[in-house]
């Protein structure tokens, strides 16, 4: 006899407190007792949108600088004391935001919360730490471009859609930003940038919601505000004619590929619908975009398509590699996919398969203290409701074929009125990228990831029509997301949604496609829907 599938549980935002301290900082507090842990997770508002004008990476080296000493102890010190208390210490910016978070053991809670303070309000912003670091990201930088490239795509991509934008703005920063600053850049920043008016700290586990808002309001009641107010962010401006950026990659045996347009910002009304369309688009890995790209046609180990949601409208991109001498035809099957995206929509046995993907997936996302102390804090950094949490389930439920049509015209870009960027061999893809639209052409070794000014025109010849099919494309049918705090949401699969390695490939197997990487504790920069 076959057991009887469980109904599927909702989400429910755990009991919680949430106070307003009389500096300004906002204080959240979530007991959870099934664990011995404690974690944290403070958000400054601000990150690499207010980096100085030509000091893009300014914020990532201010968050890397806060758990290398502070208080009266120096990075050794510091990063000893972590380890003592059971715990763990990660900082890192975005594009909206700064993020500091981690856990400890809860017996150890107070002594983790006045270092958590320390770095907060007395980092040491070290000269020598800083050379440290900055030689480092940019020894980072300048090993990808050199091994692998595909992992800068994204940047590259951001700030070809942006440009002009602070959304376009490296938040790790390029070579040649990241070796103008100097220590007064980064006291500067701090002192702008840092208070307790920017401040959300979201305190999640195994200790009393009273000690911890006393012991909160102790430690950071002092802090005064942030020295400037939270600088305006405009929106960005529309994409009117399809641009392409060819970045060059001497004899690069295949192409990474990124389309990206202009999407939501993080309060976005159908974001259960948005969830749904993009996972079946390109979310999972029966999408129609990893269909067309993948399994019916070969052309490449895989492509997927994501949302960045954040103060303001960020992008929705595509992102997938070829072989070289396919470059053209996979952006022509990616462009396609959009197209009849946009035309045709979603039938409403994609829709129900989508909905029972989501509503089994997003439950797993939200079970540790860690996890919600992530959820809430992404909240208060965006000053939404808990009931986009507990709601969410019933929002995937009741999305109507009628809403997925909404979504994709309001959402999805037309495929005309997007940017193209591709690594690669531009001596063998120059020509044919000249089809998309007006071409700029850099080098892969020049420092940073600005586009030079002017453009290459595109040659007269015609691109074919993403509206109908490539004349070699193959016959084929169509086929929530774990939210970090800070930045931008992304549309992808919920863990456990990894693409199988047994799944048919193609016979040259050029790279997988990338998603682009979190930082510790944040969805990426502008780091999700």
């Amino acid at each position: 006899m076959r057991r009887r599938a469980r109904p599927l549980r909702d989400v429910r935002v755990p009991p919680h407190e949430r106070r307003v301290l009389p500096n300004g900082a906002r204080l959240v507090i979530v007991p959870r007792r099934e664990v011995p842990l404690v974690a944290f997770c403070a958000i400054v508002s601000g990150g690499a949108r207010c980096d100085a004008a030509g000091r893009s990476g300014l914020s990532a080296l201010v968050a890397g600088l806060l758990g290398k000493g502070a208080g009266a102890r120096d990075a050794f010190g510091f990063a000893n004391a972590v380890e003592g208390v059971g715990g763990s210490f990660h900082a890192a910016a975005t594009a909206d935001h700064l993020i500091v978070s981690g856990q400890c053991l809860s017996a150890h809670t107070d002594r983790m919360l006045e270092l958590l303070a320390d770095a907060l309000l007395a980092p040491s912003l070290s000269r020598v730490q800083l050379e440290k670091l900055r030689a480092r990201q940019i020894e980072l930088i300048k090993a990808a471009k050199d091994s692998d490239p595909a992992e800068l795509l994204a940047t590259y991509g951001r700030a070809f859609l942006f440009r002009g934008h602070p959304y376009g703005r490296p938040v790790t920063g390029g070579e040649d930003s990241l070796a103008s600053i100097g220590i007064g850049d980064v006291t500067r920043y701090y002192r702008a940038h840092f208070g307790a008016d920017r401040l959300a700290l979201v305190l999640a586990g195994d200790a009393s919601a009273t000690r911890l808002a006393r012991a909160a309001g102790r430690l950071l009641g002092a802090w005064r505000p942030a020295g400037r107010p939270l600088p305006p962010l405009a929106p960005p401006r529309e994409i009117r004619v399809r641009r392409v950026l060819l970045i060059d990659q001497p004899r690069a045996t295949q192409s990474s590929l990124w389309i990206g347009g202009l999407g939501v910002d993080r309060r976005y009304g159908r974001r259960a619908a948005l969830d749904l369309v993009n996972t079946l688009f390109g979310g999972r890995f029966t999408s129609l975009l990893n269909s067309a790209l993948r399994i019916r046609s070969g052309l490449s180990y895989g492509a997927a398509s994501s949302f960045a949601r954040g103060a303001v409208r960020g992008e929705f991109a595509i992102q997938s590699v070829a072989e070289t001498s396919r470059t053209a035809e996979a952006l022509d099957l990616a462009l396609a996919a959009l197209a009849r995206l946009k035309r045709a929509g979603v039938t409403g046995e994609m829709l129900e398969s989508a909905r029972a993907y989501a509503l089994g997936q997003y439950p797993l996302s939200l079970e540790t203290a860690a996890d919600w102390a992530f959820a809430l804090g992404d909240l208060e950094a965006y000053r939404l409701a808990p009931e986009s949490i507990g709601g969410y389930a019933g929002e995937l439920r009741r999305v109507s074929l009628e809403d997925t049509r909404r979504v994709i015209a309001e959402a999805f870009p037309d495929p005309q009125r997007v940017v193209i960027v591709v690594i690669g061999d531009a001596a063998r893809i120059r020509a044919p990228l000249a089809r998309y639209g007006p071409v700029t052409e850099t080098e892969l070794i020049r420092p940073g990831f600005d586009a030079p000014g002017s453009a290459r025109r595109a040659r007269p010849a015609r691109a074919p029509s993403p509206s109908t099919d490539h004349p070699r494309r193959s016959r084929g049918g169509p086929e929530a997301s774990r939210e970090r705090p800070g930045s931008k949401r992304r549309s992808r699969p919920a863990r456990g949604a990894a693409r199988a390695r047994s799944d048919p490939a193609p016979a040259h197997r050029p790279r997988r496609a990338r998603r682009p990487r979190r930082t510790p504790g944040a969805p990426h920069p502008i780091s999700s829907s």
